[in-house]
């Protein structure tokens, strides 16, 4: 018994002995990590007071402070970026759906700016800049090592005013130089119409708060003149708000489904279901989509495809499968940091690589025929003869 006993008393004290070393490599380790980070610092500020005391001109500690914080978000990837206040706030202007600009979205694709789509009836559209156009120079300034809030910054201007840019096209032999007058952009999501028999049209520009109660209205009007398919057109939306995306998916797909996940490095995979919308749309329904659908208008196109309730149509889509969060700063600045990546409802990321159409239609510049609304007005005429959505493959 008392052997029993002596036995009990070791292994107590053994556990109490092996979680104190447990405990105390954990903290040694923190303290090792935070040890490491603020001897980093240390050459920071090291550089930053040689600069301070030696620098042919004198500088604010604010823009070298500010200048550091852009260079440690520009190595991360093209999306993450350091807004100072003054920019922090103007950022709210776009979602409020007007400002002064060209009217293009833009982002950084191997490496070079591009255009991701042209905003439709906005100068830039007008002048024919087109979805995947390489941009080369900005009013004669190179853009290579150029970060997006600075290009943005140098699109946008007063209503009347000029900006000159080199873009750089897969067809062109050598860049081109496009001189457009900046014009008050302003934004609508969608628009409507009846096509020949019966077909019903919706394009999504963008996905902004109002999308999902404007595509209900829209599909009601459409309801009006009894249609008995759907295309959705997609193509040069550049994306918007998540939860939008994930509502718009609801009017298509049954209550329940798979939209989308979302996963960061130390974050568990959060799901994005269809919620229950007041009605569910369940026409033969055709996607179009092609290198200037982004983001938001990639989600949908995915969950589309892996549930196979819509057949896509048209080229590739951009790949761009990241997640920003937009962080408050004490001071008024903020951070916009990717902090995530999408997931289809099968699993795929779509970073990088797009989505791929069921139907591959590649546009013909020297036809005035929009030939993948034609073939998907094809495949739906098709969908009505044969009962079911025509083969791909």
């Amino acid at each position: 018994m008392l052997r029993q006993k002596t036995t009990v008393i070791w292994a107590v004290i053994v556990t109490i002995i092996l979680t104190g070393v447990i405990v105390w490599q954990w903290s040694l380790a923190k303290v090792t990590q935070e040890a490491e980070h603020y001897e980093k610092l240390k050459t920071f500020t090291e550089v930053l007071s040689l600069v301070k005391k030696n620098y042919v001109e004198e500088v604010k500690d604010k823009d070298l402070i500010y200048g550091a914080i852009k260079g440690m978000l520009q190595s991360l990837d093209p999306h993450s970026s350091f807004m100072p206040p003054e920019v922090f706030k103007e950022m709210q202007v776009e979602t409020k759906g007007e400002f002064g600009g060209i009217g293009i979205q833009i982002g950084i694709k191997d490496g070079i700016l591009t255009v991701i789509a042209p905003i439709e009836d906005t100068p830039a559209y007008k002048a024919g800049v087109k979805a995947g156009d390489k941009i080369i120079k900005i009013n004669e300034e190179q853009t290579k090592d150029m970060s997006l809030h600075d290009a943005v910054t140098r699109l946008r201007g007063p209503k009347g005013t000029s900006v000159t840019i080199t873009l750089m096209r897969k067809e062109w032999d050598s860049p081109r130089d496009m001189t457009i007058q900046r014009d008050i952009i302003k934004i609508h999501s969608i628009k409507s119409r009846v096509l020949e028999d019966g077909i019903g049209y919706i394009k999504l520009t963008q996905f902004h708060e109002q999308t999902g109660a404007e595509l209900e209205k829209a599909l009601k009007g459409l309801e009006k003149e009894n249609i008995n398919a759907l295309i959705l057109d997609l193509r040069n939306n550049p994306g918007g708000v998540l939860d939008v995306s994930v509502d718009v998916s609801s009017r298509f797909l049954p209550q329940g489904k798979l939209v989308v996940s979302i996963k960061g490095r130390k974050e568990v995979k959060k799901e994005y279901h269809t919620g229950n919308s007041k009605k569910y749309y369940d026409y033969p329904m055709v996607v179009l989509v092609n290198e200037g659908s982004a983001s938001a208008s990639e989600i949908i196109a995915g969950a589309f495809k892996d549930h196979s309730r819509s057949v896509l149509v048209g080229t590739k889509t951009f790949g761009k499968g990241s997640v920003q969060t937009v962080i408050p700063l004490s001071d008024g600045s903020g951070l916009r940091l990717t902090t995530a990546r999408y997931y289809t409802p099968k699993g795929t990321s779509i970073h990088t690589t797009g989505i791929t159409p069921d139907i591959i239609v590649t546009p013909d510049a020297s036809k005035e025929e929009d030939i993948q609304l034609q073939r998907a007005i094809d495949i739906l005429k098709t969908w009505r003869i044969l009962k079911e959505p025509p083969k791909t493959g």
